[in-house]
């Protein structure tokens, strides 16, 4: 419970930082800026007030950084002791192991589906470690959430583009989820519309030979964008309650 009321106290005093000085980590000479006028009062306490409401909302994302920071500090830990070749070659081991197996107990189209699958996995996952490793803070909010975010959700989409059997094990949750995020999330202003209008998600590509792009493309649509939401939430965790190595 104390530790709740300190991080809610530290996101209250984070909102007041956007507008008044010194309100987190205040200074340690100056101390914690202070309301001088009558106008600043006002300001100083409205302001307050308007903030306890968003707090409320943001505590729960807070939390949710908190989570995240922790299962990627694992996976840090991971890439610090082998390496980013090494996280690539286990990577590769793993998925290579997996796709071998489906080579010799599996049907072809299965074992080629597994096998791409296992190339973007592959790709993904170094990325990631790559961009986390060698990048600032920044650079892995901006590029290294996003691919680990692509190594989770496009090797089963890989995997049921190219086979058959378990396509609809695949795809069909994925158009069903299509249909949602055109109906809620981008129904704002037209957009479902227009993107309705001027796509079709199951045979985009194939003018060009690349069947069922319009879900890879999806996919990634949906992977960048909740990786920047994590890394974000990660960044607020970090300033609202520092480890001890950042």
């Amino acid at each position: 419970m104390e530790a709740l009321l300190l991080d809610v106290v530290r996101l209250h005093e984070t909102w007041m930082e956007v507008v008044f000085p010194r309100q987190l980590d205040p200074s340690a000479v100056l101390g914690k800026w202070k309301p001088e006028t009558s106008v600043q009062t006002v300001g100083y306490y409205l302001w307050a007030i308007l903030g306890a409401p968003l707090v409320a909302v943001a505590y729960p994302l807070l939390l949710v950084g908190f989570a995240t920071r922790y299962y990627a500090a694992k996976l840090d830990s991971a890439v610090a002791r082998f390496g980013v070749l090494g996280a690539v070659v286990v990577a590769t081991l793993v998925w290579g192991s997996l796709t071998l197996l489906a080579h010799f107990q599996l049907p072809t189209e299965v074992m080629l589906g597994i096998g791409g699958a296992s190339v973007v996995a592959v790709v993904s996952a170094g990325a990631a470690a790559g961009f986390s490793k060698t990048g600032g803070r920044f650079v892995s909010v901006l590029l290294a959430y996003p691919f680990a975010m692509t190594a989770i959700f496009l090797p089963p989409v890989v995997a049921g583009l190219l086979t058959p059997s378990i396509s609809s094990l695949v795809l069909d949750p994925s158009y069903q989820l299509a249909v949602w995020i055109l109906d809620t999330i981008l129904g704002v202003g037209g957009i479902n519309e227009t993107l309705r209008s001027a796509f079709d998600l199951e045979t985009f590509g194939e003018q060009w030979g690349v069947a069922g792009l319009g879900y890879v493309l999806m996919w990634v649509g949906i992977s960048v964008p909740l990786g920047w939401f994590l890394g974000a939430l990660v960044a607020l965790a970090n300033l609202i309650r520092p480890r001890p190595d950042a």
